[in-house]
């Protein structure tokens, strides 16, 4: 099972990359991103759609608008996902090419382990909805203490939403053995993209206002208009959440602004500990240069496979 993948920080450049990369060998790109999966939830989750068409070619993508919003996709569903887009992939005698930065998803699949399905559990949630999220993430952190985290998942508690999910497949995994199926392995190369930090830090205050300007308010009262409710938009975080609250009549569209960019450069921060703690796991990952000319990096990348016979 050979796999490329290529992963970095949000505003890297890495999707732009891929696609670069995938048109040179005649690859398929399957995304690693858990909120690019919904359909019309395009801006907020910067899909940036036309990255992935090079020289007037589109590249094929998969594992992007292929769950309505309003939806709790979790990793259970990505590795089932996964692995029926990586097998179509090798049947057309292409390479598959993993990228995003979503690095739980990332490293679920080249550690090839798979979790049980976690069902609601209606009475635990009734008994946790009057908690605080500060208390919640407390209750998390000892849950996870005592099952020694089991799930390998650290989950975002950015809402109370979000920490009540966790809890509770923690709480059913405490109660359960967790599912052994095993993945098949995969000899990956794996490539990381670095960018300095304030390069990373100008990137994605450009980036939001851009963002912002192309519509990204619209598009969220568009959801909330269909019916989406705004609690479920807000579980899926950062501009979901905050957006959602300015178009709630919550907050002002300045405290929007300066508390969402603050709080993507914390994500952007936690992308990168994530990637540092996979080396500390195990993984090599070949670093290679953000800012270097766009035709280097892909020379890069296809030697570097070529060197790891993954070419």
């Amino acid at each position: 099972m050979k796999l490329l993948t290529i992963l970095g920080p949000t505003a890297s450049g890495k999707t732009a990359l891929a696609a670069a990369v995938a048109s040179c060998v005649g690859a398929e790109i399957i995304s690693a991103d858990s909120r690019q999966v919904y359909r019309r939830m395009d801006i907020g989750t910067g899909k940036d759609l036309q990255d992935y068409v090079v020289d007037g070619v589109q590249i094929p993508y998969h594992l992007i608008d292929i769950v309505e919003p309003g939806t709790k996709y979790n990793l259970f569903r990505y590795q089932h996902d996964f692995l029926e887009a990586y097998n179509g992939i090798v049947e057309r005698g292409k390479l598959p090419i993993l990228c995003g930065g979503t690095g739980l998803y990332i490293e679920a699949v080249l550690k090839g382990y798979r979790l049980s399905a976690v069902p609601e559990n209606p009475a635990l949630r009734k008994e946790l909805e009057h908690f605080s999220l500060a208390q919640l993430t407390e209750m998390l952190k000892e849950q996870k203490k005592k099952n020694g985290s089991c799930m390998h998942n650290t989950t975002d508690v950015d809402t109370v939403q979000r920490a009540i999910r966790a809890i509770e497949i923690e709480t059913f995994n405490g109660q359960h053995a967790c599912a052994s199926a095993v993945l098949p392995h995969v000899d990956a190369v794996v490539v990381g993209v670095s960018i300095d930090r304030e390069e990373r830090r100008r990137k994605i205050t450009r980036r939001l206002k851009q963002r912002l300007d192309e519509g990204m308010v619209d598009e969220i009262r568009a959801l909330l208009a269909e019916g989406i409710a705004a609690e479920d938009l807000i579980y899926y975080g950062l501009e979901y959440k905050f957006v959602t609250e300015y178009a709630m009549g919550q907050c002002s569209y300045q405290e929007m602004f300066n508390r969402l960019e603050i709080a993507i450069h914390q994500f952007a921060k936690r992308q990168m500990t994530w990637f540092r703690g996979m080396e500390r796991r195990g993984f090599v990952i070949h670093w290679i240069d953000a800012m270097q000319p766009m035709e280097h990096k892909v020379k890069q990348i296809i030697s570097l496979c070529k060197q790891q016979e993954a070419l």
